[in-house]
């Protein structure tokens, strides 16, 4: 038998996966509802790549979406954990195009992002999974 996780912990958990949804469906919304023209304006990675933002977008809505859903519904609670493990790949990936870019400045909020989505994958994957419905 395993022991519970810490409660702590799982609020902790429960507290990074909202607002780290919060933050992916604002940011992913806007890449997929603003113009690209508009979108080309404040970010410079969008010219010659008009489907990227638009992709970019729906994975990080639906990241947003997996954060949250399966561990509240207890519906295959482990996609929350890999949802956290995708977006933190996303992030990674951002820090690296801000890096390329020379907009170092900006590749510290996606670092950030990217830390508390691994915290997530880490924490629902392995330290405080949570129990799917009917075990």
């Amino acid at each position: 038998m395993t022991p519970a996780p810490n409660k702590k912990l799982n609020i902790g958990l429960w507290i990074a996966q909202v607002l780290l949804a919060v933050a992916f469906l604002g940011s992913g919304s806007m890449k997929l509802l603003t113009p690209i023209a508009d979108l080309a304006t404040k970010m410079s990675w969008v010219q010659g790549h008009e489907w990227l933002p638009r992709f970019i977008g729906l994975s990080e809505v639906l990241g947003a979406i997996g954060l949250i859903l399966p561990a509240l519904t207890r519906i295959q609670p482990k996609l929350t954990g890999i949802a956290g493990a995708a977006l933190a790949l996303v992030m990674v990936l951002a820090v690296g195009t801000h890096v390329m870019e020379g907009d170092a400045a900006h590749a510290v909020p996606a670092l950030v992002l990217g830390a508390i989505a691994a915290f997530i994958a880490w924490g629902r994957l392995s330290a405080a999974p949570i129990a799917p419905r009917g075990s």
